[in-house]
């Protein structure tokens, strides 16, 4: 038996990096102080969601990992309190810019980051000016608390993400994420879509999938906002809610699991043993027909 526990957070970002970084250490000495192993910021936390429309200048606010103050400052608490940490941050390296999340163990060891494989480009959503597209490839990591899988965001609408995570080896997947509001049309919402596709991947894996989503109204300089609809949840192995936040609150939520049961079941079920690769070029094109050059 191998039972972690397991914390996803939520809470509303601004304009201020000091204040941003508080709130968010102190939903995690929270989450600790109940149990929590590891613990899941939201996407992009140390900052407003700067992405709403296109400003030049919100690229200065890039910095090289090595010397990032937010990896290193999250870093320091992991050490100290002994809990893994997805670090989410605006990197940049060279001339390039990226949306990449630093995975921090128990120990504060830095295991490797991740960067954002698909950009979104749409009203309230501009990344493609901001980020380019992430070469790390999907990637596992062994931490302290098990073999972690984590994808950004938009990341999470892509099933051959979960896929490719699961099959490398992870035993839970993780979804750092910023969502909401959707300009084109204020009166659609898509949050119950956003949640059931992340519980496909969770049951079609056979894995738990926590998803920590920002809160709140923010404002671009032009005037134009974007309203996050909160909902963080953890997903069970089947895809079953266990935890959830509402829409506008700001917290934790924790859920213990059984990773060596949940492996076991996984492997019984024979769904990575019946695979037939051979078969599935199409995902290899984008029109369904040509291999990509």
């Amino acid at each position: 038996m191998r039972q972690v526990k397991l914390a996803i957070t939520q809470m509303a970002s601004e304009n201020d990096w000091a204040k941003n970084c508080d709130k968010a250490e102190k939903l995690v000495r929270a989450a600790v102080a109940e149990g929590a192993q590891m613990v899941l910021l939201q996407e992009l936390f140390d900052a407003d969601y700067f992405c709403i429309e296109q400003h030049a200048k919100f690229l200065q606010q890039a910095i090289e990992l090595d010397r990032h103050p937010t990896v290193k400052r999250f870093a320091a608490l992991a050490k100290e309190l002994g809990v893994v940490l997805p670090v989410s941050v605006f990197e940049r390296a060279g001339q390039a810019h990226y949306n990449t999340t630093v995975i921090v163990d128990a120990d504060g060891t830095e295991l490797g980051f991740y960067r954002k494989t698909h950009i979104p480009d749409g009203r309230g959503y501009q990344e493609k000016f901001y980020f380019s597209p992430g070469d790390t490839g999907f990637k596992v990591w062994e931490t302290a608390v098990g073999t972690i899988g984590l994808g950004i965001c938009w990341d999470q609408w892509f099933p051959e993400c979960a896929r490719a995570m699961a099959l490398m080896g992870a035993e839970f997947l993780l979804y750092p994420t910023a969502i909401g509001s959707e300009p084109p049309n204020p009166t659609y919402d898509s949050s119950n879509h956003w949640q059931n596709v992340m519980r496909g991947h969770a049951g079609a894996n056979i894995m738990p999938v926590l998803a920590s989503n920002r809160a709140g109204e923010e404002t671009a300089p032009d005037g134009r906002s974007d309203i996050f609809y909160g909902r963080s949840f953890i997903a069970d192995y089947q895809g079953e809610k266990v935890q959830e936040m509402d829409r506008t609150e700001e917290g934790f939520r924790i859920h213990s699991f059984d990773l060596d049961e949940i492996g076991a079941l996984r492997r019984s079920w024979g769904v990575f043993r019946d695979r037939r690769p051979a078969l599935y070029g199409a995902l290899l094109t984008l029109d369904g027909k040509t291999p990509q050059a």
